[in-house]
């Protein structure tokens, strides 16, 4: 089947034409980004070629080979943009007319000076508009090729063809009625062309997006050495499902902090595109929109049912066990338990609130999921009540932010969206699943690891293997179980003075030392104080069978281990210096077998590197317990190795 490439194609686009629908061919396809795959392509008309760059929500067109090089394909949405003085086209979309064929003429790159300038000489017999350039050749109106059933001749050389053709170009762009009685149109006069968010990128002189609002943050202060600022931020999702991220700084906030509300449509237009900050944007685009003093945003009064008021990409709680820690993501699950609210102190000295809940869904897993702040007490109250009463509530949960502190848990950030009982088939297919008898369904936590149980998220191994598997050396702590003996408890400096003073519900716990009256000073209290608390700095050696290392417990491991509290244990040594019973207390511990929970991460002390680890759990072993996991690990490896 014979192939007529659009006459002038190429040169006509950079015209300004954007209504012709030329057949063009792909000469070369090449992927480019890094952050986000975008496909750059080489166009040829076959006398001319130019690049082009792929909105991406055609990049599947290429994966899956219906675009490749030599295909020729009919562009149904484009622009022309220039980017450093240079054009290029943008693809928003095509359709491909021959999935292959060979490369048809020898096209030459396009350069400037094969657009010149033009005027228009209106022709009285036809009603339409000829275009003349300095070459003084006459143009009509473009004309695209048909294929039909009937014609069988075969291809011939594309530069033989073009002497039968006149060279044509399209009709310069019309403006919208309302710009007719305007006379003459300057550049830009006319509205910007709605595209879709994935096609935005900085090659686009022009542009306009229409989208809803899914999300707005907080007002946000700020003090750098330019001195104080303002910022906030709002998330748009438009009918493609493409969102951004939309930034405004200082007077810009002024403008528009009050307009943009959730779920609201809006035409944004005249704004800057620059690279997303990943460190604070979830979102799946490569760029994000600054709006300027020249900004527009526009309120659509018409609600556009064609735009969904939010969009999730659900993950079950079983493939969070192995998601990468500070990951986004979206979860929805049923909220079982609700702890209650409480205060933390912050480590900028700050307080905020924190509560705890739990969601199973269908995958036989359950995980944590912290709120802070606001959420505690707006929708975590709500969530509290419901529970309380007896209901289980569906909670969908928007960009969350994964945890690996002991197991693997969910927690709020600024951008995090709930959504409780949301109407959507996730949603209702998980209610469907509760109710006829999901939640009799035991499900395995993913967020704490039962120590003398073994449950399947718990890591055992050796004294040995800390040090041969270089345990903790990694940028994250490394959480093993250790089933080992005490060996040895060093008793000079078991504890040391603590702040009692409470901030908040939490106690400040720092170490306080006495001041010139006697009496007891913390640094970060700034107060002083008759009595203070004493607070376990255990350093005591375990080993197992095949080696033996130096632990530290603190207050409530230490407690654990010693089964009395640290200021007990003071007043019998120093208060009534009972040695023969503080001997005895220690050499009860001694040569007792405990399941360790242990953290294990390097740290700096001055200029030298050390493993410190730490017992955050201490269990005496459960023997019949422990026989039981014994039981089921040997059932498991004889079962593998009967497999093999």
């Amino acid at each position: 089947m014979p192939v007529n490439l659009t006459a002038n194609a190429i040169s006509a686009i950079n015209g300004g034409d954007v209504n012709t629908k030329p057949l063009v061919q792909v000469v070369d396809i090449k992927l480019i980004g890094s952050t986000q795959e975008r496909y750059r392509l080489l166009l040829s008309d076959s006398l001319l070629t130019q690049h082009a760059m792929l909105a991406t929500q055609l990049n599947d067109r290429v994966k899956s080979g219906r675009v490749r090089k030599g295909s020729v394909v009919q562009l149904i949405e484009y622009i022309c943009s220039t980017v450093q003085d240079r054009k290029i086209i943008v693809v928003l979309n095509m359709e491909t007319i021959v999935p292959e064929c060979e490369i048809i003429g020898n096209p030459n790159m396009f350069n400037e000076s094969d657009t010149m300038p033009q005027k228009s000489v209106p022709d009285r017999s036809s009603g339409s508009t000829q275009l003349t350039n300095n070459n003084n050749f006459v143009a009509q109106n473009s004309t695209r090729s048909n294929f039909s059933k009937g014609n069988n001749s075969s291809f011939q050389n594309q530069s033989n063809n073009m002497q039968n053709y006149p060279t044509m170009v399209q009709p310069p762009y019309q403006p919208p009625p309302n710009y007719k009685n305007h006379g003459a149109i300057m550049k830009n006069e006319a509205p910007a062309r709605i595209i879709p968010i994935a096609a935005l990128n900085p090659y686009q002189g022009r542009w306009a997006i229409k989208a809803r609002v899914t999300a707005k943050g907080d007002l946000r202060r700020y003090n750098n050495a330019r001195g104080d600022g303002k910022v906030f931020s709002f998330d748009l999702l438009d009918s493609d499902g493409g969102e951004i991220r939309v930034t405004c700084f200082n007077a810009v906030v002024d403008r528009f902090f009050d307009i943009i509300e959730v779920g609201k449509v809006y035409m944004i237009s005249k704004g800057s595109l620059k690279p997303a900050q990943k460190n604070f944007n979830h979102l799946k685009n490569e760029w994000e929109i600054f709006l300027e003093a020249t900004s527009i945003v526009d309120l659509c009064p018409d609600e556009d049912a064609s735009i969904p008021r939010q969009q999730f990409s659900f993950r079950p709680i079983s493939e969070i066990e192995h998601t990468e820690n500070n990951s986004i993501l979206d979860i929805i699950g049923i909220v079982v338990t609700v702890n209650p609210c409480v205060s933390i102190l912050r480590k900028n000295g700050m307080e905020t609130q924190r509560r705890i809940l739990n969601l199973k869904d269908q995958s036989g897993r359950s995980v944590e999921l912290t709120l802070w702040g606001d959420f505690c007490n707006r929708e975590g109250q709500q969530l509290q009540e419901m529970v309380e009463t007896g209901f289980f509530p569906v909670l969908a949960v928007k960009a969350g932010k994964v945890n690996d502190f002991s197991g693997k848990s969910i927690g709020t950030i600024s951008s995090t969206q709930l959504f409780i009982n949301p109407d959507s088939p996730e949603a209702l297919a998980l209610r469907d699943w509760f109710d006829r008898g999901g939640k009799d369904v035991t499900s395995q936590s993913i967020s704490r690891d039962v120590m003398p149980g073994g449950s399947n998220n718990e890591l055992r191994k050796t004294v040995a293997q800390i040090k041969d598997e270089g345990l903790g050396r990694s940028d994250k702590p490394d959480w093993v179980t250790v089933k080992a003996t005490i060996s040895f408890i060093k008793t000079d400096t078991f504890c040391y003075t603590a702040c009692p003073l409470m901030i908040g519900d939490r106690q400040c716990n720092k170490k306080v030392t006495k001041s010139g009256n006697s009496r007891w000073l913390c640094d970060r209290c700034n107060q002083e104080f008759e009595e203070c608390s004493y607070r376990y700095l255990l350093q005591v050696q375990i080993q197992d069978h095949n080696g033996l290392t130096w632990v530290t417990a603190f207050q409530e491991s230490g407690e654990e281990i010693l089964c009395l509290s640290a200021k007990e244990l003071y007043v019998i040594k120093y208060e009534e210096q009972d040695d023969d019973r503080f001997a005895e207390i220690i050499r009860n511990c001694l040569f007792t077998e405990f399941l360790f929970r242990l953290k294990i991460k390097e740290e700096i002390y001055g200029d030298e590197q050390r493993v410190k680890i730490t017992v955050v759990k201490a269990d005496k072993v459960d023997y019949s317990v422990e026989s039981r996991f014994l039981l089921d690990l040997i059932s498991k490896v004889a079962l593998n190795n009967g497999r093999k």
